[in-house]
Order: structure tokens, then C-alpha cells, then sequence
């Protein structure tokens, strides 16, 4: 188990060591902002317990992971961050474009005109993460 939490950065944001802007987390999931974000609030759901792929997750910890999105896309819509559609989207495996093996649900906001493509060169501060995930935990209260 050492060698999996030292490499797997998911469940070290899961065990309190790795630094994240969290938005939500209950006994099953833990949400936060992903640091390379398609727009603001771009949020990633991680189950707590570590599977590479869907076929390796507990069915309701899968249902937790959907439930946690819906909710987390409502409360983008709500947060006053710019979102004019959400896309919930789950990359399982290499081939699909799941580059971290802990499956996890990605929840975007969309803006019109805007494009999927990562932003390499504008990679936020952890003050302004911070700052959004506020804004979206205090639209889940």
C-alpha cells in the first residue's frame, strides 16, 4: 500500500497530504479543482478508495462519484462562476485519455465559444483555486 499512496497523487489528496482546493468530500468521495483546469471550477471527483479502472470500483462508490457530479454541476450553475453548460466526463483508461489510474470523474463548466483544450501556459495559483472552490462549496451548503 506504501508504494501506491507514494505514487498515486489521488489518494495523497484523499489522505490530507497532497494540497488541494477541496469543494466537497463525504465517507465515499472527495471533490476538488484540478490544477490544469479546462475553465474555473473544473472539479474532479476521486472515490476514496483507489481503483485504476471503472472495473476496479465498488458499484456504490460509482454511484456516489455520479451523485457528488450532479450535484457539484448544480452548484457551478449556482457559485456565480461563468458556466453556461456542464460536462461530466470519465476517461477510463490509457486509451481513452485517463492519464492519472484513479478513476475519477471530471465535472467542467462550459462557457459558448470555449474549447476542451488544457491551458499549459496559465496554470492557476492555489489562492485563486482556493478562491473558486469557496465559491462552489458555499453554492453546496
Amino acid at each position: 500500500m506504501a508504494d501506491l499512496f507514494s505514487s498515486c497523487v489521488f489518494c495523497r489528496i484523499v489522505a490530507g497530504t497532497e494540497e488541494a482546493s477541496i469543494v466537497f468530500e463525504d465517507e465515499r468521495v472527495v471533490a476538488f479543482l484540478d490544477v490544469l483546469p479546462i475553465n474555473p471550477g473544473h472539479t474532479l471527483i476521486v472515490p476514496r478508495r483507489h481503483g485504476a479502472y471503472l472495473k476496479d470500483m465498488d458499484p456504490e462508490d460509482g454511484g456516489a462519484l455520479f451523485q457528488a457530479g450532479m450535484r457539484i454541476g448544480a452548484a457551478l450553475r449556482a457559485s456565480g462562476i461563468k458556466t453556461e453548460g456542464v460536462n461530466l466526463l470519465l476517461n477510463d483508461g490509457a486509451e481513452a485519455g485517463q492519464r492519472v489510474f484513479h478513476s475519477h470523474l471530471h465535472v467542467i463548466p462550459r462557457i459558448i465559444g470555449d474549447s476542451m483544450a488544457r491551458k499549459f501556459d496559465d496554470v492557476p495559483l492555489r489562492s485563486d483555486l482556493d478562491a473558486v472552490a469557496e465559491k462552489i462549496k458555499a453554492a453546496l451548503a
